[in-house]
């Protein structure tokens, strides 16, 4: 059996362990080639108006500081540094986009898109912002079900015809 098959099939139980437990721990997601994540992290739908509080709040994912879109355009201060989400949920399916949002460095390895559901394996602001590294395992910047509710957000933004 190759490495990589077992690797995958050690993650499938993994996932399938912590998903009977309720959500997916960060260090259990099994990515695809791609970056792609298959499995809900949850197991349950995400809410489209909560992943738009996650999306437009400053204090939780804080999008709109690096992506503009018409359907937050109410929110001031869009940013410019990553692509715009128009029509985001016709160019990437419900796997691509968790995947994405969960660590798009999984996607596109030069991103500065920050890993939103990762807890160890990269830098982050020292312990209260003094130079002493912050110590690991640390909690992700979002949980299982506002990743799962950014998705569902995320796949309402469609073009209009």
């Amino acid at each position: 059996m190759k490495l990589t098959t077992k690797l995958l099939a050690a993650g499938a139980l993994a996932v399938a362990g912590a998903a009977s437990a309720g959500e997916v721990a960060p260090q259990n997601v099994v990515y695809g080639e791609y970056g792609e994540i298959e499995q809900s992290l949850t197991g349950v739908p995400g809410d489209p108006e909560n992943g738009r509080a996650v999306v437009t709040a400053r204090s939780k994912g804080n999008c709109v500081s690096c992506h503009a879109a018409e359907k937050y355009a109410d929110v001031p201060f869009h940013g410019e540094v990553g692509p715009p989400l128009d029509g985001v949920g016709e160019r990437w399916n419900e796997a691509e986009l968790r995947g994405l949002i969960a660590d798009a460095k999984k996607t596109y390895e030069g991103t500065v898109m920050p890993s939103f559901y990762k807890v160890a394996g990269y830098v982050r602001p020292g312990e209260a912002f003094t130079t002493k590294p912050a110590q690991e395992p640390l909690p992700p910047l979002l949980s299982a079900q506002e990743i799962e509710d950014v998705v569902a957000y995320l796949m309402t933004f469609k073009y209009e015809d």
